[in-house]
């Protein structure tokens, strides 16, 4: 019954012997579940009050759990992966993550082993998760995760809460380090970056040429090389080389406009002209004069306001923050 372990004092020792006795004392008062010392039976009976009293200081997100929190925080808003796989280099944000990779993935991983199987296709995948979105993305279409703003149906649930904190959320909490310019996710920080440092990570296995963006790529190699599949509009012939452009061109045809203003009830074909719109009903300036930091809601509003405002400074260099 012993394993040697010191406690402080008497009250920390007895707590400990319930480990060794099964003792719980504490007991749910809703759902019956016992437990051995009476914090965690506080913690437990926030699933029933639904109480989250632990807040995120960066967004409205709150949760029932310190950890939970700490977290988020990690994964969310700072981006900190400081828990790297010795075997392949790979980062991840919390300590579990990393040893669920090393214990049920990684021998998978490097081995090259798929070891779960789609029983419609012949594509196999190293984790079951993986297996199971592909079976729901690809082959029987649900999509059980519907956005309670927009009515937009999603494969997955992640991929929804990206969706939410993307379109419908105002809340900017990363920042570009070259320009201060700030953004609903890490993601896009990254993309945007590339604005800066001019960097082309996407290269032609035809050429020499590199691009900026997988999009552009992709048009490249269908235009230059023949390499990949047009989508072609079937009422007026127009090709697209990005699947997502065509599916937006296609909407003007069927006059399906899913992106809904929640100031005004006005409808848009894509998020992105839904989100030029809530400039209307916003304050939210994010555009900066450098000369006289001046704020504005649109890009072309401060350039012609830089055009004006140079000519006052004696400079033609514009920069926009």
């Amino acid at each position: 019954m012993e394993c040697g372990r010191c406690c402080r004092s008497n009250g920390s020792l007895k707590v400990h012997m319930r480990c060794h006795s099964g003792e719980k004392p504490f007991e749910c008062s809703d759902c019956g579940k016992r437990f051995s010392v009476d914090i965690d039976l506080t913690r437990h009976r926030r699933i029933h009050s639904g109480e989250k009293p632990y807040q995120c200081h960066v967004c409205d997100w709150a949760f029932t759990r310190r950890q939970d929190l700490n977290r988020h925080v990690t994964a969310v808003h700072t981006g900190d992966k400081p828990y790297k796989c010795t075997q392949c280099g790979k980062r991840f944000g919390r300590n579990s993550t990393l040893q669920k990779h090393m214990r049920g993935v990684h021998s998978r991983i490097h081995s090259g082993e798929k070891a779960y199987q789609c029983h419609v296709c012949d594509w196999a995948f190293t984790r079951r998760q993986d297996l199971n979105c592909h079976i729901t993305t690809v082959h029987t279409g649900d999509k059980p995760y519907k956005c309670s703003q927009c009515g937009k149906r999603f494969g997955r649930n992640s991929t929804l809460q990206k969706h939410m904190r993307g379109v419908h959320s105002d809340i900017r909490p990363y920042y570009c380090p070259y320009c201060g310019k700030l953004f609903k996710t890490a993601e896009i920080v990254k993309l945007h970056a590339r604005v800066h440092t001019r960097a082309k990570p996407f290269s032609c296995r035809h050429c020499s040429e590199s691009f900026r963006w997988l999009n552009t790529l992709k048009s490249h190699l269908l235009k230059s090389h023949n390499d990949g599949t047009w989508f072609t509009c079937h009422i007026c012939q127009k090709k697209f080389s990005v699947k997502s452009y065509f599916k937006k061109h296609m909407r003007h045809h069927e006059g399906v406009k899913p992106f809904v203003c929640d100031g005004c009830s006005k409808c848009f074909y894509t998020a992105y002209s839904l989100k030029m719109h809530q400039l209307v009903h916003s304050d939210y300036r994010q555009f900066c004069c450098s000369l006289c930091n001046a704020m504005f809601k649109r890009k072309q509003y401060v350039k012609k306001h830089f055009r004006k405002c140079s000519a006052v400074h004696g400079t033609s260099a514009f920069i926009v923050f």
